[in-house]
């Protein structure tokens, strides 16, 4: 064991995998000898030379498109995509031609191998550009799978997990929680599961939901809400596409309340999605309305991000309010 944070660990687990698969590469804008804008993927071409971990063109499109190529033949790419507010150009990329490559063939070909690491979220007075949490796009799309880690010890296990599985996965990273979050990581190579909710803390009275660097917002919630004698049951969705239902629903069968939080717009946002499935699958068991606590739908502030985050308070406010419908 070591202590890293989230970057350490993200790098050591790019560079554990290029060790066991040569057909692994990492590209993307300045991650070669300059290891991208947050330095992730640093000592990486020093290692493993130019031909495996190389800079490309400043076309989020192109980037996505040359991805499926080398996916498709066999490779196993690992693109960067350096802010996940530059995703958009490659949207098209990756929906239709990523996400239906297995299905459009009758799974003759794939691109299994491919991974869309992007850091992602607001926290860091990025503005409009570069705070923006775009993850509920991508999980209507049948095909992808959608990962966000917590910490430093989770990015790299959840890491390992994407680029070794069989369907193409967009890897969202917090980005404020890059150097922010430290955690003693096991050196060795380790995975955690995909598609499998954590039960970060149990509770009795409601279940407080997040996912991404929105799980430490609920815990100081969490603790908050301790304090006036509530017994939070806290879950760390880990991958929201596919999402563990299953979980879920145990916790709020148990607890009869639910509280989902995340740093994108309210409307259209996963939290609506998780919030429609849970009120079908535990209706008997509801004692409050499910609550939702996101951002706001506006265009993400500079001067007034404390205000369009949600917050500890903002959770402990909702939790407040769910235990005492």
């Amino acid at each position: 064991m070591a202590k890293m944070n989230m970057l350490q660990a993200i790098n050591q687990a790019l560079a554990l995998e290029m060790e066991r698969n040569q057909q692994m590469l990492v590209f993307g804008e300045d991650v070669g000898h300059f290891g991208g804008v947050f330095r992730a993927t640093s000592g990486l071409q020093d290692k493993f030379g130019k031909a495996r971990c190389f800079n490309t063109p400043l076309t989020e499109q192109g980037i996505a498109g040359f991805a499926n190529g080398l996916a498709s033949n066999g490779m196993t790419p690992v693109a960067e995509i350096q802010f996940a507010d530059y995703i958009f150009p490659a949207f098209d990329q990756i929906v239709n031609e990523s996400a239906k490559f297995r299905y459009r063939s009758g799974n003759q070909f794939s691109v299994g191998g491919l991974t869309i690491r992007t850091p992602y979220g607001g926290g860091i007075a990025g503005g409009h550009y570069h705070s923006q949490s775009p993850e509920a796009y991508f999980t209507q799309v049948a095909g992808l799978k959608v990962v966000v880690p917590r910490n430093a010890y989770q990015a790299k296990g959840l890491l390992l997990s994407s680029i070794r599985d069989a369907n193409p996965v967009i890897f969202f990273e917090p980005k404020r929680l890059y150097r922010a979050s430290v955690n003693d990581v096991p050196e060795d190579d380790y995975t955690l599961p995909l598609g499998v909710a954590e039960v970060v803390q149990e509770g009795s009275d409601i279940t407080v939901l997040a996912w991404g660097a929105q799980v430490g917002v609920i815990e100081q919630a969490a603790e908050m809400a301790k304090e006036q004698g509530i017994s939070c049951e806290i879950i760390d969705l880990r991958t929201l596409a596919p999402w563990d239902i299953d979980t879920v629903a145990k916790s709020v069968t148990k607890t009869g309340r639910l509280i989902v939080s995340h740093e994108a717009p309210l409307t259209g946002g996963f939290a609506g999605e998780i919030a429609a499935t849970i009120q079908q699958e535990c209706f008997l068991y509801l004692e409050s309305p499910i609550m939702r606590v996101c951002g706001l739908d506006t265009p993400y502030p500079l001067v007034h991000e404390k205000e369009y985050m949600p917050d500890a308070t903002k959770v402990f406010e909702a939790i407040k309010a769910s235990v005492n419908f």
